[in-house]
């Protein structure tokens, strides 16, 4: 590995808690967790103006020693703050309909609704909403394009498929970590042993267009095979 700085943007349920292990593994005492900002959490204005402020508040300042992030934020808050350091971005991607269904699973599982720092998740248990009301509603529609604002996608150096991680993690630690060993070992949806969700073919389809941003997003990058989606090197 050279002294290029890893940005590794964890979009919601792409396996990116696994991930992580592998990455802090590669860069022991050089990692860092980024989870503070929780994105999703807030409005959309709130949220591109908490990244803009966030990266400019960073700028410049993070410690040499540092070499890869990982987390929920908006890759723009990097993308400000870092003017004099080189960085290599790099992001997972699952199907879009899986991953939100997924999401709506994990938000209502083994969780109070007390956290203050969780706004939303607390209205949506609060308010008891089905699935349909979740993967339906504007708040989490498009999650990877509202992440990805003043974000081009030609910036990321790598975007791995979640539902091919095995062989994905293993083409990107052979290139990006210096060859190092690394564990496969996500389920897309681990509490259903990686099983697609069962869902009516109509709701998957009114998913599909209300989330048609990250579907087409989704479809262009998953037709490739990694090497191809080595964007900027």
């Amino acid at each position: 590995m050279d002294d290029t700085l890893l940005v590794s943007l964890h979009l919601p349920k792409t396996a990116g808690t696994s991930f992580a292990s592998s990455l802090e593994a590669a860069f022991g005492a050089g990692y860092r967790p980024d989870y503070a900002d929780l994105p999703m959490q807030a409005g959309r204005w709130h949220r591109r103006v908490h990244a803009v402020r966030s990266g400019l508040a960073l700028r410049d300042g993070l410690p040499s020693a540092i070499t890869c992030v990982h987390g929920h934020f908006l890759p723009l808050k990097y993308r400000l703050a870092l003017t004099r350091r080189h960085a290599r971005y790099i992001t997972w991607l699952r199907d879009p309909v899986e991953r939100v269904v997924s999401h709506y699973h994990f938000w209502r599982r083994d969780y109070d609704g007390r956290d203050p720092a969780q706004p939303l998740r607390n209205r949506m248990l609060r308010e008891d909403w089905s699935l349909e009301r979740f993967v339906l509603g504007p708040e989490l529609r498009n999650v990877y394009s509202e992440y990805l604002w003043g974000f081009p996608v030609s910036r990321f150096a790598f975007i791995g498929i979640t539902e091919r991680y095995a062989t994905d993690l293993e083409w990107f630690a052979a290139r990006h970590l210096g060859g190092s060993a690394v564990a496969a070992t996500a389920l897309a949806n681990p509490e259903r042993g990686g099983e697609p969700y069962l869902l009516d073919p109509g709701l998957r389809r009114r998913i599909e267009r209300h989330h048609h941003a990250d579907m087409a997003l989704y479809r262009r990058v998953a037709h490739d095979p990694p090497g191809a989606r080595t964007t900027a090197e």
